[in-house]
């Protein structure tokens, strides 16, 4: 079988990723298995979503370079439960094989699929308790009394209409009000389309935008 092998040190804890592979090239060599490439992150923290190593070993997975991944530990792979059974799942769609030396797991033996189909249901547990949180603490603060919607913003609107359409930039008026430029056109958008209803006149149609809505 073509392997490739996965390693990752972090250098807050001063680790040489020569020590992961040396014992991964051991097991591989036991197996009888040919090392097709190794992949390495040097410096990058376990939380990091994105890994030039890995995010190249996934690549080549995906153009089937290889036919199993080995690394030394599970938590030299995978950044979070979710992130391991997303991976994992994707490998064993491509049918690559993954293998965790420290931790046990050949997902090519019948014991390692179960060990899988396990931690999935426990990332999908705790997935589930997570959203059961969020919906206890928004029920809780509702029930204090709390706004669960945006929270509006306190501006004088007149105000803020009158600086734009006296000439101010969209910047400056954005700037001055604390709100987004996008908030500036909107607000005078509706502030003009109100008096041309009271007026009976028409706004500008879509697509005609004038200085006040770009300058």
């Amino acid at each position: 079988m073509r392997v490739a092998l996965y390693a990752r040190v972090s250098t807050l804890n001063g680790q040489n990723p020569e020590t992961q592979l040396i014992e991964l090239r051991e097991y591989a060599s036991r197996r009888e298995w040919i090392v097709e490439g190794e992949y390495v992150d040097t410096g990058v923290s376990g939380s990091k979503d994105s890994r030039p190593s890995l995010n190249r070993l996934m690549a080549h997975a995906h153009q089937r370079r290889f036919d199993g991944i080995v690394v030394w530990k599970l938590d030299r792979f995978g950044r979070s439960l979710k992130h391991l059974v997303t991976a994992i799942a994707e490998l064993e769609a491509l049918g690559v094989t993954f293998v965790s030396l420290k931790d046990n797991w050949d997902l090519s033996t019948p014991s390692g699929r179960l060990m899988f189909q396990i931690v999935g249901a426990m990332a999908e547990f705790e997935r589930s308790l997570i959203v059961e949180r969020i919906k206890a603490g928004m029920r809780r603060r509702k029930l204090e009394g709390y706004s669960l919607g945006r929270v509006p913003l306190s501006v004088d609107h007149q105000a803020l209409v009158c600086d734009r359409l006296s000439g101010l930039s969209l910047t400056k008026v954005a700037k001055k009000y604390g709100v987004s430029r996008a908030s500036v056109v909107r607000f005078t958008r509706e502030a003009i389309n109100r008096e041309a209803a009271q007026v009976g006149e028409f706004p500008p149609a879509a697509g005609q935008a004038s200085a006040v809505w770009v300058a």
